[in-house]
């Protein structure tokens, strides 16, 4: 026992030294990790969306751009996670703002002692309404929220990804509460994205759009949504609230809590700034696997 907590010890100094990320020194470029370590974090259920415990190391294989890689770090412990809010209050929101509020409040009700969350609205800007914290109590800001504006959907997604780069938990992820329809956003859905992935961070993406909301304008918005969680390894939610909406935000407490966490040094160390892509495989049959979709390398300066 002895032995394995030094080794564990020594492997977090390493990890720490080596791999700590560099921030950009202004707020539009993308956080580059100068290391060459990737870290996925991986939810693992049944057919019947039952969240699967207890696999080990050697189930695991990883592959980049098709290449078996070398799994350098595991860990299948529950762990602390810290999670930021994004509530949607511009001006097509005006009918839907207490169903986001209600949802919000579900997933705190949902934290463990150990889980911090943070609670941002966005508009047409982005305004922290309570910090990190691990209460279950919301703000009383959060009540008086009004809909107003355009929706900077992309610029709070990259936010709160800077924000969570700056957390010690090792799961982190955004919770977006939206109708999905971007019209203000400085940066592209695409450098929100990347900005997220070099954080190490899950997007889980619920649609706050209105029932009669048109058909191709409800599609665009679900489809911008549906990436962002796709790509990250998240979930994307489409529920009317009540009950759904509930049982929704415990299965994204329960699954960020029991996730499973996987390290590796990428055998193509060229730093040209491609796409690589990640492919998580699980000795185990009839089990859905999700993590994020691959990342970006760093590119040479």
């Amino acid at each position: 026992m002895l032995k394995l907590s030094l080794n564990l010890l020594l492997f977090s100094f390493i990890f720490c030294c080596l791999f700590l990320p560099t921030f950009a020194q202004n707020d539009d470029q993308v956080i580059n990790i100068e290391s060459s370590i990737v870290i996925l974090n991986a939810a693992i259920s049944d057919n019947n969306g039952k969240i699967v415990a207890g696999l080990k190391q050697p189930q695991f294989k990883i592959f980049e751009d098709g290449k078996e890689q070398k799994i350098d770090f595991f860990q299948a412990a529950e762990t602390p996670f810290a999670a930021v809010i994004l509530l949607d209050t511009s001006g097509s929101m005006e009918e839907r703002v207490s169903m986001a509020r209600s949802a919000a409040i579900n997933f705190l009700d949902g934290l463990r002692p150990n889980d911090v969350a943070a609670i941002y609205n966005f508009d047409s800007k982005i305004s922290l309404v309570q910090d990190f914290s691990n209460s279950r109590d919301i703000s009383e800001r959060v009540f008086d929220l009004k809909a107003d504006g355009y929706t900077a959907l992309n610029d709070a997604i990259y936010k709160a990804a800077q924000e969570l780069e700056k957390r010690p938990e090792k799961r982190k992820a955004i919770i977006v509460l939206s109708d999905g329809a971007d019209n203000k956003s400085g940066r592209s859905a695409d450098k929100a994205l990347k900005n997220a992935l070099a954080s190490n961070v899950t997007i889980y993406t619920v649609d706050m759009s209105a029932i009669n909301t048109g058909g191709r304008e409800r599609m665009q918005s679900q489809g911008a949504l549906k990436n962002f969680a796709e790509k990250s390894g998240g979930i994307f939610v489409a529920t009317p609230g009540g009950i759904a909406m509930r049982e929704a935000f415990k299965s994204i407490v329960e699954e960020l809590g029991v996730q499973y966490t996987l390290g590796y040094q990428p055998s193509n160390t060229k730093k040209d700034g491609k796409w690589r892509s990640i492919e998580l495989r699980v000795a185990r049959p009839n089990l859905n696997i999700r993590t994020r979709k691959g990342y970006n390398a760093p590119k040479e300066k």
